[in-house]
């Protein structure tokens, strides 16, 4: 396959993937952030807002899962501009209607089809980026896309505060996703890509052959297993600090969205340096095994806080996110482990399923909680995540600097 000139790491197609998951978190956060006060507008009662609240965010949680598939297996049959396409125009649709839902089935709905959309953005994203940059540069250009578009969780919770309005912030989604779309018309195609559509024999987005093939299989779980971490953080220390902080007998009253708001703002800044880390390094692998011990660390203060301050927990909060600011470079080496006709599926599915192995590790926190206690549970649960994860990272190959311009068979 001839590959085309390689782009520079701030050209338009990098800018407008970084944009684009910028819009893509605000969007997938925004719920957490606005969730009580749009479900009591609605006429819940708080016991009941926090229970529908969680039953929405799962089944947001589902459509990332059936989007994660749906989008990967059409960016390689299709391409990756499909994808791009395709998603900010289904979320930007979604959120638009997400604004005018007046029942529960209403909002469930938006928020499905929202999550379906979602799930396309990164993946395809990473993929178009990922072939377009030159091997050496590949993983700071990457890290560049999910640095700028994780500041979108700090715009949503800035927004969700100044607005004060939920229905308004979901228009606001909606809006900054057609401003995307507009910007997206100067995007070009993948030069990998468009040379294997020439090959009519060589399948393309076929998401039986990850499991049809036992090399490759391997390969693909462990890249979903090296991003575990990720959201044991976020979805259960972070987004639970209030109650964490409670039994752990931490001072002061705790807003879980500030707890998202600094992870996020380490989390953003973490997947830039990770980037230039793995550079200097010339290793996916070691930049990993170093936010590995950054997020063990912050587990371990984050357990021993006794008797802390609200403002001690926000700071472990952005400990946490800065050492699971390895979302971009795990996202990075999913693509660099397969060939051009199943890229995008891998790259697009794998985030996705990590997001869907949330329900899993709450799963396993619930079934501790009753023989252990709620803190022990939290920190029993940490440490099988990280063994796992530490497992997953030994056992992966290197893919620094490798070429991406071949297919599988």
């Amino acid at each position: 396959m001839q590959q085309q000139k390689s782009i520079g790491i701030l050209s338009i197609p990098v800018l407008v993937a970084a944009l684009g998951y910028f819009v893509d978190i605000y969007d997938l956060l925004l719920f957490g952030m606005i969730r009580d006060s749009s479900l009591r507008d609605l006429g819940l009662g708080w016991d009941e807002a926090v229970s529908v609240g969680l039953d929405i965010m799962g089944i947001q949680m589902f459509g990332l899962l059936i989007g994660g598939i749906c989008w990967g297996i059409m960016g390689d049959k299709k391409g990756r501009l499909s994808v791009l396409f395709g998603s900010i125009i289904l979320y930007s649709l979604a959120n638009a209607a997400n604004g005018l839902v007046q029942t529960i089935p209403q909002y469930k709905l938006c928020r499905f089809i929202a999550g379906i959309g979602l799930a396309g953005e990164l993946g395809a994203g990473i993929t178009l980026v990922s072939e377009l940059i030159s091997k050496e540069k590949r993983g700071i250009a990457t890290s560049f896309v999910a640095g700028v578009g994780l500041t979108g969780a700090v715009a949503a919770y800035f927004i969700s505060r100044a607005v004060n309005d939920w229905r308004m912030c979901f228009y606001i989604g909606g809006g900054l996703g057609v401003l995307l779309l507009l910007l997206r018309v100067s995007v070009f195609e993948s030069g990998m890509y468009t040379s294997l559509k020439q090959k009519a024999e060589v399948q393309r987005g076929n998401f039986l052959m990850f499991f049809t093939n036992g090399k490759r299989f391997k390969k693909y779980l462990l890249a979903i297993l090296i991003g575990l971490p990720t959201w044991y953080v976020i979805g259960l220390l972070v987004q639970v600090s209030d109650k964490f902080g409670k039994e752990l007998g931490v001072q002061g009253k705790i807003d879980p969205g500030k707890s998202v708001m600094y992870a996020y703002v380490a989390i953003a800044a973490a997947d830039i340096l990770i980037g230039l880390v793995s550079q200097w390094l010339k290793s996916r692998k070691k930049a990993l095994y170093i936010f590995y011990m950054i997020t063990i660390a912050g587990i371990i203060l984050y357990f021993t806080q006794s008797g802390g301050t609200a403002d001690g927990m926000y700071a472990i909060c952005a400990i946490l996110g800065f050492g699971t600011g390895f979302w971009a470079l795990f996202v990075t080496m999913a693509a660099e482990h397969f060939g051009t006709n199943l890229r995008a599926t891998a790259a697009t599915t794998v985030p996705n399923m990590v997001r869907g192995a949330l329900p899993g590790i709450t799963y396993l926190f619930k079934w501790f909680v009753p023989m252990f206690g709620f803190v022990q549970a939290g920190a029993i649960t940490g440490t099988i995540v990280m063994l796992i994860s530490c497992v997953a990272v030994f056992m992966t190959e290197e893919t620094f600097g490798k070429d991406l311009n071949f297919f599988e068979e």
